[in-house]
């Protein structure tokens, strides 16, 4: 699974009825720029009136999704450093990987975190633990119906 960042691009109307042009980021797991491009397309239009456009497209470096809780609108970016234990040479080392996650505050997606790192035999800490600007996260659907 790779995790690929899309800006669309498209007219929101606010509340007090003015038009204006926003982009919003949104994430899709996809294999390829073009399969991303397409998806975030799929995605987008039941929900966009009218014209828009995917304007930015970029590889994350999530290697995991915390859905802590799905009813949150806000996904939070964590970066956790892992340390093991080289082997021939007895110094620690460090590994950073990152996570995105579902949650309603900052404090709740430092819980939803550990959470789900509980049942981890790694030694970890939270480097940092930041809000994103994105919107939404579409991952890939099996097509389960069948045709006979």
């Amino acid at each position: 699974m790779i995790l690929y960042e899309c800006g669309v691009r498209y007219e929101k109307t606010a509340d007090n009825g003015m038009t204006k042009k926003v982009t919003e980021l949104y994430l899709v797991d996809a294999c390829s720029f073009a399969e991303a491009e397409g998806r975030i397309t799929q995605e987008m239009q039941p929900y966009i009136s009218g014209d828009f456009d995917v304007v930015t497209i970029k590889r994350t470096n999530y290697s995991e999704i915390v859905e802590g809780l799905s009813k949150a609108d806000k996904w939070f970016k964590a970066k956790l450093v892992f340390i093991t234990l080289d082997e021939k040479s007895g110094k620690e080392k460090k590994q950073a990987v990152y996570f995105i996650v579902r949650a309603s505050s900052i404090d709740n997606a430092h819980i939803c975190v550990v959470e789900h790192m509980k049942c981890s035999v790694m030694d970890y800490e939270i480097a940092t633990l930041d809000e994103t600007k994105i919107m939404d996260l579409f991952r890939y659907k099996v097509n389960t119906s069948s045709n006979g």
